[in-house]
């Protein structure tokens, strides 16, 4: 099935659901940054975290950075998505693995570390951008962004992010958000049934691996509660805007004694983009145009 978000709402809008399959793009960015299965699990659920988080944005032009860092081996991560469908993102160390849990789970709470924070930043297209930090709870990510929402802004949500890796790859990947919105939270009894629901669900990859759409998710959840589902299904991708020309421009910060020095010693310079593992060269000819438009600007 094509990576997509799908939106739904129940209980006469007092519940709001998005649910995401991130399959395809999470295996191309195993694959541009060689991540190890539990680097792929841990970049994986933070990627679909991240398009669920922008989903709910205005403008088109809105983003969440969602940036996690653990006291693990693997360092931070680092996921930047839109609400146009489009995410990309990193880990500081894609080749850390640990042995997989007594469950036969992937170890991602060992591998981010329980003593840390979670840093989003909600940049809405105009303004200052909002950003809130809360610590982490489990390393776990979708623990600690369920305690995010709660805790920041003070949403009553469920969150489930998974991913499922293989010696083929990735096969299944992707998330569910449902929140509860004032309205609905007052009804004691729908809230109980809404719980209790969401506890039986055995995480979200197994419901994919089992042949459920997005659809299917959202009737067995919520179904019987004034499920209506949007129209819109949203394509996702992994996507970077980087480009030879923003690094010509990235240059521009060193020091003109510095690129002196690497036209003098190294004939060029060489560029490699954190979010997507994409190397640019930059020639001797473009850095000394580089250095004169530097001493034209003054």
């Amino acid at each position: 099935m094509a990576d997509q978000l799908i939106r739904a709402t129940a209980a006469d809008g007092g519940i709001r659901a998005v649910s995401v399959i991130t399959t395809r793009l999470t295996e191309e960015a195993r694959q541009r940054h060689k991540l190890s299965y539990v680097a792929t699990a841990a970049l994986g659920r933070t990627m679909a975290a991240g398009l669920l988080f922008a989903s709910s944005m205005k403008r088109p032009q809105s983003r969440v950075n969602i940036r996690i860092r653990g006291d693990g081996p693997l360092g931070g991560i680092l996921v930047d998505a839109g609400l146009n469908g489009t995410v990309r993102g990193y880990v500081d160390y894609p080749d850390v693995e640990l042995p997989p849990k007594p469950n036969g789970k992937l170890d991602v709470g060992g591998a981010v570390g329980q003593n840390g924070y979670v840093y989003v930043v909600r940049d809405v297209g105009y303004g200052y951008p909002y950003s809130s930090t809360v610590e982490l709870v489990s390393g776990e990510i979708g623990d600690d962004l369920t305690h995010y929402l709660a805790t920041s802004e003070q949403t009553p949500s469920a969150l489930m992010v998974g991913v499922f890796t293989d010696i083929t790859g990735v096969t299944a990947a992707g998330g569910l958000l449902v929140q509860i919105l004032p309205k609905a939270a007052r009804d004691e009894a729908l809230v109980s049934l809404l719980e209790s629901r969401l506890v039986s669900f055995q995480g979200f990859t197994p419901l994919l691996q089992a042949g459920k759409s997005l659809q299917d998710i959202f009737e067995e959840l919520l179904g019987d509660m004034g499920l209506e589902i949007l129209p819109e299904v949203q394509m996702v991708r992994f996507h970077c805007g980087c480009s030879h020309q923003r690094v010509l421009g990235a240059l521009k910060l060193f020091s003109q004694a510095e690129l002196e020095d690497m036209i003098e010693k190294d004939k060029g310079a060489e560029a490699t983009c954190d979010f997507c593992g994409t190397v640019y060269q930059a020639s001797e000819s473009e850095l000394i145009d580089l250095l004169a438009e530097m001493r034209a600007e003054g």
